[in-house]
């Protein structure tokens, strides 16, 4: 018997219990709304009989077919994304806002529609706790129509939410999380990362430290996920290059009191000081550091997560020296100039790599929605794959299978007051390091859709 032949309450009575498969997510996000019509159900009991009973079970079955009819197909709805960011916390100001201003300019610059109709835009705070990202991913994905989300700063949150994507075939393009993890064991067919990593952002940095002659490092790092991910690709890095990790101390996120952490840092006598954090804590902890005297004193000390709007709030007399690595700057060529000129007119300061990354991610997400013709994650994932990215500061790059994007990655020394020529003319190129050696080698990679 064919589901169209079944009597409406045989069907509402199937989506209860969850017996149509492969649509068990949406049932659940639309239960409510069916099991009204339950024999069991105290407001059906109250219609007054059979005649009420029958049209109730009707209405219902009508939300059945809907729930059941699968993914919308190109022309019968728009798109609809969603930027999952911090947007008070300690990671706002590198990402939150400004990653909503760049997803509105991507949308803006692919036409603002797509199959004739609207793309909307819808934003959120997941507060840095990986229980309440989760709800929103699912409450968008399962009741509010939401066919993407992007940034995701907080790698706990960013793990979390993959595998909710992955059940329901969605797309997530990563820009703020920084764990390896994402393209590694975590890896689903429908999430990518755009602006950087933890290994990218460790690998460079001690490469071109060692070559500096710097070969003893002590860690100061969040006590999360993206933390202890930092460590152990920077402990790997290190003792690659025969250098050593003299100690780690981890901190909660948004310590105020960097003393004593810094304090085993400076005791430590190790060339380099890695801060293994972000944000607020970031800024915080090189504060403290500057008045310790640990740079002065001739420690070098590595922001590994440092940007501009974090430099800005420091100011140059107490941020100058730190090395950093970024996948991008505003003052890098005219392309990045002018689209950043655009940005700062909306958001009132320049955009960092996670921002850019927010642009870059939705925009060939759009592209890639207008060429496979469909909004199913699955084949939009694997257009976004099989075409080249291109954009103000992205040239002919690809994703992996692994979900990375290989852009290139460059190291920068934050002037000093008497270097900088403007309000934002904050950092020093020193180098730059190849996508194909700022990531490891997909053959090492971890991720199951990698084949051997």
């Amino acid at each position: 018997m064919t589901l169209e032949s079944k009597k409406p309450n045989v069907i509402v009575n199937m989506i209860l219990q969850g017996e149509v498969e492969g649509d068990r997510q949406r049932s659940k996000a639309l239960l409510p709304s069916v099991s009204i019509c339950s024999p069991h159900s105290s407001e059906a009991a109250h219609k007054g009989g059979d005649v009420e009973m029958e049209v109730c079970l009707k209405i219902a079955a009508v939300i059945a077919f809907a729930i059941l009819a699968g993914p919308v197909s190109a022309g019968d709805a728009g798109v609809k994304i969603g930027v999952l960011s911090d947007m008070s916390g300690p990671y706002s100001s590198i990402t939150g806002p400004g990653s909503v201003v760049a997803a509105q300019m991507a949308i803006e610059d692919f036409g603002g529609k797509l199959f004739g109709k609207p793309i909307t835009l819808v934003s959120a705070d997941h507060q840095n706790k990986a229980d309440l990202g989760s709800a929103i991913a699912k409450r968008w994905y399962d009741v509010e129509g939401v066919d993407a989300i992007f940034d995701v700063p907080n790698s706990a949150v960013a793990l979390a939410i993959a595998g909710i994507a992955d059940e329901r075939k969605k797309i997530v393009g990563y820009s703020g999380a920084s764990s390896s993890t994402l393209t590694g064991a975590a890896c689903k067919e429908t999430t990518s990362a755009w602006a950087y990593d933890t290994y990218s952002l460790v690998n460079g940095a001690v490469k071109f430290l060692a070559r500096q002659g710097i070969d003893t490092w002590f860690f100061v790092a969040l006590d999360s996920e993206s933390g202890r991910a930092f460590e152990a690709l920077g402990t790997q890095a290190i003792e690659g290059l025969n250098g050593k990790v003299l100690g780690v101390v981890r901190h909660p996120i948004n310590t105020a009191d960097f003393s004593s952490f810094l304090l085993q840092a400076q005791a430590s006598k190790a060339k380099a000081i890695a801060l293994a954090n972000a944000g607020n804590d970031t800024v915080v902890s090189l504060r403290q550091a500057h008045e310790f005297q640990l740079p002065q004193s001739g420690q070098t000390v590595v922001a590994l997560i440092l940007v501009l709007a974090d430099v800005k709030a420091l100011g140059l007399e107490t941020a100058q020296g730190a090395i950093l690595s970024e996948s991008f700057y505003w003052d890098t060529d005219d392309a990045t100039r002018a689209w950043n000129k655009r940005f700062m007119d909306r958001h009132g300061s320049p955009a960092d790599m996670m921002q850019a990354g927010v642009y870059s991610a939705v925009l060939h997400y759009l592209k890639s929605v207008e060429k496979a013709g469909t909004i199913d994650g699955r084949k939009v994932a694997a257009t976004m794959k099989s075409l080249p990215i291109e954009d103000f500061y992205t040239h002919g790059a690809s994703i992996r299978a692994d979900g990375r994007v290989m852009r290139d990655m460059y190291i920068f020394r934050v002037k000093a007051p008497s270097e900088s020529k403007g309000p934002w003319d904050l950092y020093q190129k020193l180098g730059k390091v190849d996508a194909v050696d700022a990531y490891p080698p997909l053959a090492q990679s971890s991720c199951p859709l990698v084949k051997p």
